[in-house]
C-alpha cells in the first residue's frame, strides 16, 4: 500500500489532501453530481495524480471515511457517513467566508425575522440593509 503522506511530499501535504479529496467527494455528492468516484474522477479536480490519489483513497478507506464500492468494475469509492460529516465539516471550513451572511444579513435561521421578512423584527438587531 502507498504512504499517502509520501506521495504528497510529507505529511502536512498528506493531510491538505486529504482534506480536499474529503471536501471534493462531498461537493459531488451534495451537488449530486456523484454518490462514488474513482481516482480518475479526483484527479480531474484535485490536480492530483491517479497513481497518489488510489494511495490517499486507501489510507482514506483505512481510517473509515470512506469504502470500496464493490461491482464497480474500476476501483470506487464512495464517502461513510463519518466521512460525510468530515466532508461537510471541512467543506464548510473551508468555504466559510462565501456562506456566512453578508453585511447586515442575520444567519440565524431560528430568528423571528426569517419567519415574518421583517427587519424589524431582527433578534439580533441587524438591519438587513
Amino acid at each position: 500500500m502507498n504512504n499517502a503522506s509520501d506521495d504528497f511530499g510529507g505529511s502536512r501535504r498528506g493531510l491538505e489532501a486529504q482534506d480536499e479529496v474529503l471536501q471534493v467527494m462531498y461537493w459531488l455528492r451534495g451537488e449530486a453530481l456523484a454518490v462514488d468516484a474513482s481516482a480518475a474522477d479526483l484527479a480531474r479536480f484535485t490536480g492530483s495524480t491517479e497513481l497518489a490519489l488510489d494511495g490517499l483513497l486507501e489510507r482514506l478507506a483505512l481510517l473509515g471515511l470512506v469504502r470500496l464500492v464493490p461491482g464497480s468494475g474500476e476501483t470506487r469509492y464512495t464517502l461513510t457517513a463519518e466521512g460525510v460529516r468530515e466532508g461537510g465539516r471541512r467543506f464548510a471550513d473551508e468555504f466559510s467566508d462565501l456562506t456566512k451572511p453578508g453585511h447586515g444579513e442575520c444567519g440565524d435561521p431560528e430568528c423571528d425575522c426569517h419567519q415574518t421578512g421583517s427587519a424589524a423584527d431582527c433578534r439580533h438587531g441587524h438591519s438587513h440593509s
